[in-house]
């Protein structure tokens, strides 16, 4: 049979399917919806763990939940014996059990049950002996995090309870040396300490030689898995914690899911992936004492003698609440970050700073490219719904100049802000390609801060209702 294509319908409807085509095309090869395409491929390599079909209860280990007897040696029993029958859930039920340090195992899942919590004792002596660590992007030897795996594979920490860190103006959090803190004039605080051991990244000293810990005041951070892959955070409670929360650093195959986060102390983020990759945030709230979601790869020389970025990190479904920013970039940045994917998440505070936000600086250095956020609902922030600042603490006083390109926000919208855009760069490296598509940006009470920015691209953007 042959067919007959002079027809007038047929030659309209050719065109019609021409048109459809060369659309079509075109916008799944834009640049934000092919990126967004790699998403797929991305969660296919975020599995979480699954472990053996066994339990081990602590109380079966001498464990008691009266709020008061040291259960440390009992937890780190069960862990043993656990990991010693190749792997399962390690269980704490429901009471109030003090303990130290709890260091996991390969294919081990320690789970909270519902009306358990593990509160974490204030003797420093439970987190000796020092341990391989990380503070604030720099490697060093330290107290050891509150629970914590080291080049371990296959973990987990989940269930319904309570991890409380008993921080307080009185413990860890005066550490600080911030009288909000419970500082105060006389007492010791980390400044010295902290000090130090940034001058010995810079000096190239080993690791292995930068030992504090016992007579030393830098904090620990409560979750840390190091150079540790596939994990699972699930559905906990984290209240109280020294600083930094949930601290995946070189590490591989990370989902936190389901958590709330309720920590009001200095530097309490909620959640920093640091130099990892193939990491899922999601579903999870935050009400922090400092950003919600921080993704870090190292400070300065230590980042760029590691050379690791993040990246392939995916926040959907979240809600944060208090906090500096909702999705943070930053400060500690230097060996890079890429693709970072924020979607269908809720933020909205009177208290929480911004909702994206890139902080850098000429110590810091490092590339931070190809970040996407779409279907965010931003109800109040205090200052920006997207801030990049180059002049970060001290500034533009080092040699290692931050580029920062490739920013696509889409379907965004927000009902209170300072600004919509505080975008400040360097004149020598501009913020670099920054599209803004289909947003509305009401109650904006200022214009926009856009020093050093090339090709920012403005598509159906209303602030004020006003089309920009």
């Amino acid at each position: 049979m042959k067919y007959k294509y002079s027809t007038p319908q047929m030659k309209w409807l050719i065109c019609v399917c021409f048109i459809v085509g060369v659309f079509f095309f075109c916008d799944s090869g834009s640049p934000q919806v092919s990126a967004w395409n790699k998403v797929p491929e991305i969660l296919s390599r975020i599995v979480p763990p699954v472990f053996p079909d066994q339990d081990f209860s602590i109380t079966d280990f001498g464990a008691v939940g009266d709020g008061e007897s040291d259960c440390t040696a009992a937890i780190q029993s069960a862990v043993k014996a656990c990991s010693k029958a190749g792997g399962g859930r390690v269980v704490i039920p429901a009471g109030i059990y003090m303990t130290g340090a709890i260091h996991l195992k390969s294919n081990i899942c320690l789970h909270i049950e519902k009306n358990a919590t593990l509160r974490f004792s204030q003797d420093l002596k439970k987190y000796l002996p020092l341990v391989f660590t990380r503070f604030e992007g720099v490697e060093l030897m330290n107290y050891s995090p509150f629970i914590y795996a080291f080049e371990q594979e296959n973990l987990a920490v989940t269930g319904e309870g309570t991890l409380d860190g008993q921080g307080d103006p009185s413990h860890w959090w005066n550490w600080t040396g911030s009288v909000m803190y419970g500082w105060k004039p006389g007492m010791p605080n980390q400044r010295h300490d902290r000090d130090s051991l940034f001058q010995m990244a810079e000096e190239g000293i080993p690791p292995e030689k930068r030992v504090f810990g016992e007579g030393h005041f830098l904090r620990v951070n409560f979750v840390q898995f190091y150079r540790c892959k596939n994990i699972l955070v699930e559905g906990i409670t984290v209240v109280r914690s020294p600083m930094w929360e949930i601290h995946p650093v070189l590490s591989d195959n990370i989902t936190v899911r389901n958590l709330r986060i309720d920590s009001h102390g200095p530097n309490n983020d909620g959640c920093n992936p640091e130099s990892s990759k193939n990491v899922l945030i999601e579903a999870c709230y935050f009400d922090t004492g400092d950003d919600c979601i921080a993704i870090k790869s190292g400070r300065n020389a230590d980042g760029r003698r590691i050379d690791v970025p993040s990246e392939n990190i995916i926040v959907r479904k979240c809600r944060m609440k208090d906090g500096h920013g909702g999705v943070v970039i930053g400060s500690e940045i230097s060996g890079n970050c890429r693709y970072v994917y924020t979607e269908d998440c809720v933020m909205d505070s009177p208290n929480l700073d911004n909702a994206l936000r890139i902080k850098t600086n000429s110590s810091r250095g490092g590339v931070v490219e190809n970040i996407y956020m779409r279907n965010v609902e931003i109800g109040e922030v205090k200052y920006a719904v997207l801030r990049v600042n180059f002049n970060y603490e001290n500034g533009d006083i080092g040699n290692f100049t931050p580029i920062v390109r490739d920013i696509f926000i889409q379907n965004v919208t927000s009902r209170k802000s300072r600004y919509a855009l505080y975008l400040d760069g360097y004149k020598r490296s501009p913020i670099t390609d920054i599209t803004i598509e289909n947003c509305r940006f009401d109650g904006v009470q200022e214009g926009d801060i856009l020093n050093f920015v090339d090709n920012l691209i403005m598509k159906d953007v209303y602030i004020n209702g006003k089309l920009q």
